[in-house]
């Protein structure tokens, strides 16, 4: 019988990862499989190398290890047999080799301090764990000590000692008041690594009695106390009036004023000092300077950089941190402190060394009889580290010989093995700093191939869509698989099927062809099997009328139609929502097959209506918009808000609940549909009015629940369809008896705002939730899965709680219960904080980059470690820039472009590469805090591409039959170029192209002569250039070669009428004439004689000589206060060229030299008239022109 399967992308992507494991690594956690199959053992638990123990509780050494048959297990401690049977406080977990030491019942931790080592063993080998070193936690108190109080003059520094006793592990030191408040802290005031508190230069504010320092044991929940230490500052003022009360008048003695002085190194000291740090953990450097002004500290790296992203200032830049430390960070680190009257320095030597780790890890083999194989443990460390083999947990020199295996240093090599070989390895790496050891076993397994998956399995798919069939397999040797389609198919091979390597047959692109009944064959030398799953590839279903939009007014109907097609053989279900919600729960809105009606529609149904259709396989979608439009209007009666209700009157008053009734006011022709009852405490917040319930409104009598310790007061509103009444007048106040709180406090969170703290918030009880007199808050905290007591603090009424010295990041359960004079609320839900993040430690190793074309890229990381995130994980940080192109072989600037991907993701794309080029990249891990320490760079480079088109196309020297193309290569070529393409094509009068004609031409050439073109062409050209990968984008031009120079002669003629022999002739008889002019004009001049315009105008009898006056518009007298006056507008000749002859007298010959008047080169006259426009217009139109000789011989006709 058929199964029914769905194909699901992230189910896909299970199988794939867990197949692949299978073959890598282990047998298949199939059922039936795992209980015929041996494995030798596997430590899949244990408890750390370093375990200190709560000396309050029992004492639990984990040790789980699986194998087929079940492993048992031993222990050894302190290098010899543990004999858990002579020891009644000691057992072992059922099916577990896991011991839990009972101290509870007068045991010591103690007493069971040592070494201890667990074995699995079953017939095919032993696996050991780690060295597990049990140590008791000890919280010891601080030794007596009589503290002095400390006297000191203002400006001096100080330093309080808190020497904290010696815990297991240490603890965390922090200084507060009596008042558990922390002492705040500055550049001038800070704590030391060492725990101790150190003044650069002390003020008057500083004086207190209460210094406190305080150590946190957090393994036995236990925190330290030293003795207050009282601090005392003499101010200069106070100094010197105390010392003048006590010295006689003949006395100068006084202390001397404030001093400012230059820093000095409180820690560390002297000028050099030496740290070593190991590879991996957080280098803490320090150093705190006393001064006056305070001292701004400044760090360096001698002869390098403080490496980025891993560098932190902590303690007012007094601390440097570098997190994730390596070799490379080995060096002298200079610490300067500086103030305005100079600077002191300190050169502390870094050394880096590192414990053992991991270059390559053994892993499992999983071999068949006579195959070969390989065991490769490599470790790298500084010291660097020494490797030794132990086979089931001997050491490998003294085990029994195997003639298949050959220890070769780090490698042990097998060849030809057989099921005897069937053993554990143990690898173990050691230097002076620590150990690594690993397990891996070799399981030598003879097995015909086997098929996981279920027989005739159905698969079903939406067409267009991927298709993956599964085929889980195992066998040993490793089957090899095939795939046929139908009974009697061929072997599926080629481009539409992709084979992945756990068995899956994908089908890229699933059409209805693809239905049908698929074979899987696995096969290796012990057998074969097969397996047939089934497909069925779907129509997928489509909405073939969609709701249109409509406009309806209100009152009205509306329809909306929503046809599907769908395959037959998938039954579909149609849903419709609201602007994404659910319909509105109304009689009104009716649902058909194909439809959706609204009837009598209101203002609230305009919005967007979606018709969603579903299948088991696929979803579609449509909407449309309704809008709802008032109806026309009509003589009706006027609608209104009703009037408030009044007589509200309290009765039956009980100290939970009370009666209220009211009589309701007139409802303005709108029935009244409820009423609205709001309440006010006059105690807690007076004036503001709170919503308390509603009733229908028909109703006008309600039983009111109430609170303790209240001071109500209430009002009733009406309510109808056009809208809500004014409030009625407040009801009598009603006092309720004060009791416990009812309920706690909501949105109780635990986040910590700095990597050692948790700040618990809340959100406070509102004054009436209260219930009496004196709220306040009891905090309650406690690790998670640690079994640590509750501790708990009672606060004021308040929103926030810190708690400090927390560990970085870890669960915390966390409750707030309100209490108040009369009693406690009930006990509170419990909610899971976490302490305050702090930054990643480790980057995300193994950054692969797959090429997927020429300008995107697809990198994959491995996940960091939860434990090291330290915080909340965001997702992971591509930082990727491009280094420089490889067809240019220059380097640019970089700009580094940032892609997040959210979540645990393990690879991301990168996408708008620059063909050709290459780049680098890296990876960090985001949390809360921040980014982690980036990944080695990345470097990888695109394939090329297509160019882009030629930079430019010029065409120049067009002769008859020739032109000359010039270009400049593509901008981007994205790879080598190997060729250009030139195509071109004739385009006659009519704009139709001719045939066209390609040549392809070097890559190295830069221009091209086309000869044996036609005269007077024009031609189109297309141009492009191609590297190895295919063409780029073209360039277009066109251009036209010259015409025939016999039929240019022939236009010329045509055209040129300055060439004509009649045209010459007649130039030369108008300049004649010109001259004749020029002549009688010079002659009439000269017979004029010189004298002034004024005595020649007195002279003439006739008026029309006379001067001409100012009111009609024409010629004043002329005087040589005028001479230099330009010609004015009114005075210029008419446009078309014609003078009036008395005009032409009176200008040209009358005035004879009285006038400074010459002709210029082109013939026209130039004159200076005194004169004003004339009011009137003249004859003809105005001219702005002077008066020419054209004009001055038209006055002789």
């Amino acid at each position: 019988m058929m199964t029914k399967k769905t194909i699901s992308a992230s189910r896909a992507f299970l199988i794939l990862f867990l197949c692949h494991m299978i073959t890598a690594l282990e047998v298949p956690l199939d059922s039936i499989l795992l209980k015929e199959l041996s494995q030798p053992p596997t430590i899949t638990q244990q408890s750390p190398k370093d375990y200190i123990v709560d000396p309050r509780e029992n004492i639990v050494i984990q040790c789980e290890a699986k194998g087929k048959p079940p492993p048992s297990f031993s222990w050894t401690r302190n290098g010899t047999h543990f004999d858990i049977d002579k020891d009644a406080r000691v057992t072992v977990k059922p099916n577990s080799g896991t011991l839990v030491i009972n101290i509870m019942n007068g045991g010591k931790a103690e007493a069971y301090e040592g070494i201890y080592q667990c074995t699995a063993r079953n017939e095919r080998g032993a696996a050991i764990s780690n060295n597990i070193v049990i140590r008791s936690s000890r919280s010891p108190l601080w030794t007596k000590e009589k503290v002095e109080p400390k006297h000191v003059r203002e400006g001096d520094p100080l330093v309080l000692h808190c020497s904290p006793p010696v815990g297991l592990p240490p603890p965390i030191i922090f200084w507060m008041d009596n008042s558990f408040q922390r002492l705040p802290q500055n550049e001038r005031v800070s704590q030391g690594l060492n725990g101790d508190l150190y003044f650069s230069n002390v003020k008057p504010e500083d004086t207190r009695e209460d210094y406190i320092c305080y150590a946190r044991f957090n393994h036995t929940q236990t925190i330290q106390q030293k003795q207050p230490i009282s601090v005392k500052v003499f101010s200069m003022d106070s100094l010197n009036e105390t010392i003048s009360a006590n010295l006689s008048d003949t006395d100068f003695y006084g202390a001397k004023p404030l001093t400012e002085r230059r820093p000095t190194l409180l820690t560390p000291m002297g000028s050099t000092s030496n740290k070593v740090e190991l590879r991996g953990n957080v280098l803490l450097l320090e150093c705190i300077a006393e001064g006056l002004p305070t001292p701004v500290i400044r760090w360096i790296k001698e002869g390098g950089e403080l490496p980025v992203n891993r560098t932190f200032f902590e303690n007012f830049k007094k601390t440097l941190k570098i997190i994730e430390v390596s070799e490379a960070d080995s060096g002298k680190y200079k610490c300067v402190a500086r103030n305005p009257l100079g600077s002191t320095h300190h050169t502390i030597t870094v050394t880096v060394k590192a414990a053992p780790y991991w270059i390559t890890a053994p892993r499992n083999l999983v071999l068949s009889p006579g195959e070969d194989g390989t065991l490769i443990c490599r470790a790298n460390g500084n010291p660097k580290p020494n490797i030794s083999w132990l086979t089931n947990g001997v050491p490998i020199a003294i085990a029994p010989e195997d003639p298949s295996r050959k220890v070769d240093g780090d490698t042990i090599i097998f060849s030809d093995v057989q099921e005897r070989s069937s053993a554990v390895y143990q690898c173990n790496a050691s230097n002076e700093y620590g150990y690594l050891l690993a397990n891996a076993f070799v399981n030598v397994l003879a097995e015909p191939p086997r098929i996981l998956t279920p027989a005739n399995k159905l698969y079903q798919v939406i067409a267009n869509n991927p298709a993956l069939l599964d085929c889980a397999f195992f066998g040993s040797p490793v089957p090899e698989i095939e795939w046929f389609k139908g009974v009697k198919g061929s072997i599926l091979r080629g481009d539409l099927y992709v084979f992945h390597d756990n068995g899956t047959l994908e089908i890229p692109v699933a059409q209805k062809d693809s239905t049908g009944t698929y074979t899987c064959v696995a096969r290796n030398k012990l057998g074969k099997v097969q397996n047939e799953v089934h497909l069925e590839v779907k129509d997928p279903t489509m909405i073939i009328k969609q709701p249109e939009y409509k406009i309806i007014q209100r009152g009205g109907q509306v329809s909306f139609e929503c046809t599907i097609k769908h395959d037959p053989t998938l039954i579909p279900t149609i849903t419709w929502v609201k602007d994404n919600g659910e319909l509105p729960d109304d009689e009104r809105f009716i649902i058909h097959k194909d439809s959706l009606a609204i009837m009598n529609v209101t203002d609230k149904d305009d919005g967007t209506y979606t018709c969603v259709a579903n299948t088991t396989l696929d979803s579609v979608s449509a909407s449309a918009v309704l809008t709802v439009v008032a109806a026309t209007p009509t003589p009706a009666i006027i609608y209104d808000r009703p009037n408030p209700p009044f007589d509200l009157e309290l009765t039956d008053q009980l100290e939970r609940s009370i009666q209220l009734s009211w009589i309701p006011g007139y409802d303005n022709n709108s029935p009244i549909t409820n009423f609205v009852i709001e309440y006010e405490d006059g105690m807690h917040e007076p004036g503001i009015w709170h919503y308390q319930t509603e009733v229908h409104g028909t109703q006008t009598t309600v039983q009111l629940k109430l609170s303790p310790y209240v001071n109500y007061s209430f009002r009733v509103i009406a309510v109808n369809e056009i809208g809500r009444s004014q409030p009625s007048e407040a009801s009598e106040q009603y006092l309720t008896k004060a009791a416990k709180p009812d309920e706690n406090p909501s949105g109780v969170q635990g986040i910590g705002s700095e990597p050692d703290n948790l700040v618990i918030i809340w959100e406070p009880l509102k004054g009436f939730q209260s219930n009496g007199p004196g709220l306040q808050y009891k905090v309650s905290w406690r690790q998670k899965d640690v079994g640590d007591e509750w501790t708990s603090v009672i606060v004021a009424n308040v929103s926030k709680y810190i708690v400090s010295g927390t560990p970085t990041f870890v669960p915390y359960e966390i409750k707030v219960q309100a209490l108040n004079d009369l009693g406690y609320a009930p006990e509170p839900a419990e909610v899971i904080g976490h302490s305050g993040e702090d930054l990643p430690m480790v980057a995300p190793g193994n950054v692969q980059v797959h090429i997927v074309n020429s300008t995107l890229a697809k990198v994959h990381w491995d996940p960091v470690p939860l434990k090291t995130v330290r915080g909340h994980l965001q997702g992971y940080r591509i930082y990727y820039w491009k280094v420089q192109s490889l067809s240019k072989r220059r380097r640019r600037h970089v700009e580094k472009k940032i892609l997040t991907f959210s979540g645990n993701k393990t690879h991301g794309m990168l996408p708008g590469l620059e063909p050709y080029s290459s780049y680098k990249l890296n990876v960090r891990v985001v949390n809360g805090k921040g980014e982690g320490p980036a990944s080695p760079d990345k470097l990888f480079k695109t394939p090329e591409g297509v160019p882009s088109s030629p930079s430019f196309l010029k065409i120049t020297n067009p002769t008859l039959d020739s032109l000359t193309l010039e270009w400049g290569p593509p901008t981007h070529p994205n790879g080598v170029l190997i060729a250009y393409t030139l195509k071109f094509q004739p385009i006659n009068s009519t704009h139709e192209l001719g045939p066209l004609v390609e040549i392809r031409i070097p890559a190295n050439e830069t221009s091209l002569i086309l000869s044996n073109l036609n005269y007077s062409t024009r031609y189109k050209f297309y141009f492009y250039a191609q590297t190895s990968v295919g063409a780029g984008s073209q360039i277009t031009e066109e251009a036209v070669t010259i015409m025939d120079e016999g039929k240019m002669a022939m236009a010329s003629r045509q055209v040129d009428i300055a060439t004509q022999g009649w045209f010459i002739g007649l130039m030369c008889a108008v300049a004649l004439l010109i001259l004749i002019l020029l002549i009688v004009c010079f002659i009439r001049r000269n017979k004029g004689g010189k004298y002034p315009v004024k005595e020649k105008e007195d002279a003439h009898a006739d008026p029309e000589i006379q001067p001409m006056k100012e009111d009609d518009g024409t010629f004043g007298e002329y005087g040589d206060a005028e001479d230099h006056k330009p010609l004015k507008k009114g005075s210029r000749t008419p446009s078309d060229r014609t003078v009036k002859k008395e005009d032409s007298d009176d200008s040209l010959v009358d005035y004879g030299e009285g006038v400074n008047g010459q002709f210029n080169e082109d013939g026209s006259f130039i004159g200076q008239y005194s004169g004003k426009k004339e009011k009137e217009p003249a004859e003809g139109n105005e001219s702005s022109e002077a008066p020419s000789p054209v004009n001055a011989m038209n006055s002789f006709v």
